[in-house]
């Protein structure tokens, strides 16, 4: 089996996942014997989707032009998609509440999805110059395990949002104070994330073109996206904010990492290959 075919598998695995996420909630409500059910499907399909990046790893080096599985749009969509899932799994596994999964899953299987609903090329190839370096895997890892950190403190946010303006949902959500530590926590392992992720993209972009910084697009909308976190947590430790507020800034911020990483591929720049 080929790394694109059990990616396929993967696809179809979180769609019957957030299915029954969904009906569990439905049916079951909070029982925990239900929820360690679903959770555990849901450990399977990543623990299938890790595997398929392994594979495709394995895949080009058979080929050989050997390189890390994030190169392209095909690979850093399957790799952000699974980077979300790990901090879906990680918030589940520290604070016990199942609801973050229901509302992140429909993300990941769409980002998952997108591979063949927008047929990108999955082909494995030789890098290109630029991208021949060993700060490829620092850089965009990084980023993605910073944009997943978001993922998550957006999610929490929305559901956060529902609890305070829609009185209903108070009873099927979790506490209002949990979901404000959640938005909170995931943007203090976010941000540092996509600092590092920032700082080793100015060492490659310094090895590949000679210059640290060139102001390109993708440059550009990290550093705004770096910003915008950075202005949550002083008006978190500084102001004080928590709640609606906090929330609406954790929402804005997302909508950058969203342009970060899809708008800029319609602006020209030094990262279009991506």
């Amino acid at each position: 089996m080929s790394s694109v075919e059990l990616n396929s598998y993967v696809v179809f695995g979180y769609l019957l996942c957030g299915f029954a996420y969904l009906i569990g909630y439905v049916v079951a409500g909070k029982n925990k014997r239900v929820t360690d059910i679903l959770f555990g499907f849901f450990i399977v399909i990543f623990v299938a989707h890790t595997g398929a990046i392994l594979l495709r790893w394995i895949e080009s080096y058979q080929l050989g032009i050997g390189h890390a599985p994030l190169s392209n749009l095909y690979e850093s969509m399957v790799f952000f998609s699974w980077a979300i899932a790990l901090a879906l799994i990680v918030v589940r596994l520290r604070y016990q509440t199942d609801l973050i999964i229901l509302l992140g899953l429909p993300a990941v299987f769409l980002t998952m999805a997108s591979i063949f609903l927008l047929d990108l090329d999955h082909k494995i190839k030789p890098l290109i110059p630029a991208l021949q370096s060993n700060w490829l895997i620092a850089h965009v890892i990084s980023c993605f395990l910073g944009y997943a950190g978001f993922a998550v403190s957006f999610f929490a946010a929305i559901l956060l949002v529902l609890t305070r303006t829609v009185p209903a949902f108070k009873r099927i959500l979790p506490d209002s104070k949990l979901l404000d530590e959640i938005v909170y926590r995931s943007i203090l392992v976010g941000l540092p994330m996509l600092t590092i992720g920032i700082v080793t993209g100015a060492a490659w972009a310094d090895y590949a073109w000679g210059t640290y910084w060139q102001w390109d697009p993708k440059e550009t909308w990290s550093l705004i996206t770096w910003l915008v976190y950075s202005a949550f947590l002083h008006a978190r430790l500084a102001r004080g904010w928590t709640g609606d507020r906090s929330a609406y800034l954790s929402i804005l911020g997302f909508l950058a990492v969203i342009f970060t990483f899809f708008g800029v591929n319609y602006l020209p720049g030094m990262h279009s290959y991506f």
